[in-house]
């Protein structure tokens, strides 16, 4: 009788044990390419929110954007933050999330808790309907990027009142007009686990990775929202040149997020920070 040609049991359990072993040496890969490819989609997403910026500013004589005393919330398409900004946003909803943090925490749109909208390292802030006469998930705000709110230029008063937001700081903080010394070391939009922030330098650092559970409307410690490790120790900014960086997360402490902002305070090299000051999940990114 002629023998019918087969694979015995001992090769096929070789040949899906090399399947298995080139599967676990390509994943690795192929999970670092994909991020990669999606820290680059960010960083074009900025880069447009730049343009929309430059635009604003062209047209307002270099003027940042007015934060307004009990500003309406019906902008619809944009940014809560940029509410004067309103006409240059519309269409920016391809551009209003990292591709690393695209899924919003609540996406029903049902504002139930000021919790309930918090974003994190990988999922985006909203979605939550401005107003009570909205009713379409097209009109909520949602989004990953958040804004650095020094540059929301404000009244004449001392004491800063915008809505539910408070900020007890100088009017000399903040930043008025583009038209300033070092605007590449000025942040506007980073990646966040929320849409704005009042940073100081005397900010603490997250304890763990993603921790967000202060208050997110209030303001101490409110570099958290963007110390994320969203892209391997770095988030993405954009700077009031126009231009896009990554930023390392001890970096976040040398930018010059306000007027009076201390670039060499007590979380730099410069001002003395030990590598144990530091929280656990930080001790190995790159120190600034």
């Amino acid at each position: 009788m002629r023998r019918e040609k087969a694979f015995t049991l001992i090769e096929l359990l070789v040949v899906i044990g090399v399947i298995a072993l080139l599967m676990a040496i390509l994943l690795p890969a192929l999970e670092r390419a994909r991020n990669q490819a999606y820290a680059i989609i960010c960083h074009s997403n900025l880069k447009q929110w730049g343009i929309i910026f430059t635009a604003y500013l062209d047209d307002n004589d270099g003027h940042l954007p007015k934060q307004e005393q009990d500003e309406p919330w019906d902008m619809g398409f944009c940014q809560p933050w940029m509410y004067s900004m309103r006409d240059y946003c519309i269409g920016t909803e391809g551009i209003r999330c990292c591709p690393m943090a695209a899924d919003p925490a609540n996406p029903t749109g049902e504002l139930t808790s000021i919790q309930s909208i918090k974003g994190g390292t990988f999922s985006a802030w909203g979605k939550f309907k401005p107003c009570l006469n909205k009713t379409s998930l097209q009109d909520c705000y949602y989004g990953s990027y958040g804004m650095n709110s020094w540059l929301a230029a404000p009244d004449d008063t001392a004491e800063i009142i915008t809505g539910i937001y408070v900020v007890n700081a100088p009017k000399s903080w903040f930043w008025r007009t583009s038209d300033i010394k070092g605007p590449a070391d000025i942040p506007v939009l980073l990646d966040s686990w929320w849409w704005c922030a009042w940073v100081k330098e005397v900010d603490f650092p997250p304890a763990f990775e993603g921790q967000s559970n202060r208050f997110p409307c209030g303001c101490k410690d409110s570099i958290q929202r963007f110390c994320i490790n969203r892209h391997d120790g770095y988030v993405n900014a954009l700077f009031l040149d126009s231009s896009v960086t990554k930023v390392g997360l001890k970096q976040l402490w040398t930018l010059k997020w306000h007027k009076d902002f201390n670039t060499a305070g007590y979380w730099t090299r410069a001002g003395g920070v030990k590598p144990t000051d530091w929280p656990q999940w930080m001790r190995n990114f790159r120190d600034y």
